[in-house]
């Protein structure tokens, strides 16, 4: 695959996977109106993504398989799935019950900031404030992150309650419960971020995405499981509206969406790194803006539009960036090879 359609199977297959998974937030919605636990369904769609992944992974993948499983590989495979799992769904929904759906709109869209910060600071992205391009991709991702933010804080406050109530005693003093609710929230996103690190460095061991998803998921379902019934919730089936069969059917429905968009998502991690693969994380929160205007017949404000045009600047700035660099590190390295990892070098290119 030539350099030019490789960028764009990138870019197109990243849109499609934001907008696959916008889709599975919308059925998960549903299920959790319908009285589902949302660990309880993570265990269960996880599970179905390991399943259907592993007879590919046997398959294509095998030969690229370790001969030895280290026991530094091991725990890994166990801080991915435990971090991107388990404690990323269990914080981020008590983050939400503390806070307010409008956060939990708003602060996944700090995950690309959050993961160019921590792939920086490991030195898995290349960043030389000298050269123009780095400078660039920095600009980009403020400027994608900002505008992200903008665009669902301005959707989400306009979901809320239409008439303001007044101001009070408790409003002005310091709410504890959303403090603690936002820290939450940030947990989750840096357990997020992270796991889109750890994937990174695990596919220097082990370049098989689907097998390191699948893998990922089986002990993640394992630790999730473990975590509800620690909480004492337990593993019950027994919802109103949602029979054994039906929760089946749409565990398998969100494990193929898992399976192909998580998949592709790791490719992408091990292509051009983790920075590009999280960039493309706010296109969902676009997805939400233009279903609520097509459905509910609501008009995008200027500010909206604002964040978009934010939105969208930094990430072809972002792109344009790592495409440029992208050019000028092939070069390098078809003058000379390159045998370890090299940190002066993007990651995996």
């Amino acid at each position: 695959m030539t350099m030019r359609m490789e960028d764009v199977v990138i870019v197109v297959g990243l849109t499609v996977v934001q907008l696959v998974f916008w889709g599975n937030s919308i059925m998960l919605s549903y299920l959790m109106s319908l009285g589902l636990n949302p660990l309880a369904f993570a265990i269960t769609s996880a599970l179905a993504t390991s399943l259907l992944l592993s007879p590919f992974a046997l398959s294509f993948e095998r030969s690229l398989w370790p001969a030895k499983f280290t026991f530094k590989l091991t725990l890994l495979f166990l801080s991915a799935a435990v971090g991107g799992v388990t404690l990323f769904q269990t914080l981020f929904m008590r983050g939400i019950h503390l806070t307010s759906a409008t956060m939990g709109t708003a602060m996944p869209n700090l995950c690309p900031g959050f993961t160019f910060v921590i792939a920086w600071i490991m030195r898995l992205e290349k960043v030389d404030l000298n050269c123009v391009y780095s400078r660039v991709k920095i600009l980009g991702t403020v400027l994608c992150v900002s505008g992200a933010l903008i665009l669902s804080l301005i959707h989400s406050k306009a979901a809320d309650e239409p008439l303001p109530l007044p101001p009070s005693a408790k409003d002005i003093t310091f709410d504890q419960e959303k403090i603690v609710g936002c820290l939450y929230l940030l947990a989750a996103i840096l357990a997020l971020s992270s796991l889109i690190i750890l994937q990174a460095v695990i596919l220097i061991e082990f370049p098989a995405p689907m097998s390191v998803c699948g893998i990922t998921s089986l002990i993640g379902s394992l630790t999730t499981l473990a975590a509800l019934l620690l909480e004492g919730n337990g593993f019950n089936t027994a919802w109103a509206n949602l029979s054994p069969g039906r929760l089946a059917g749409f565990s398998f429905l969100g494990g193929a969406v898992g399976a192909g968009g998580l998949s592709f998502h790791v490719w992408v991690v091990k292509k051009r790194g983790p920075v590009l693969a999280s960039i493309f994380n706010p296109i969902s929160t676009v997805c939400s803006v233009i279903f609520s205007v097509v459905t509910s017949q609501e008009t995008i404000s200027l500010p909206s539009l604002g964040g978009m045009a934010l939105l969208f600047t930094g990430l072809y700035l972002v792109l344009w960036s790592k495409g440029k660099e992208g050019r000028s590190y092939s070069t390098i390295t078809a003058i000379r090879p390159i045998a370890l990892i090299d940190e002066e070098k993007p990651l995996l290119s």
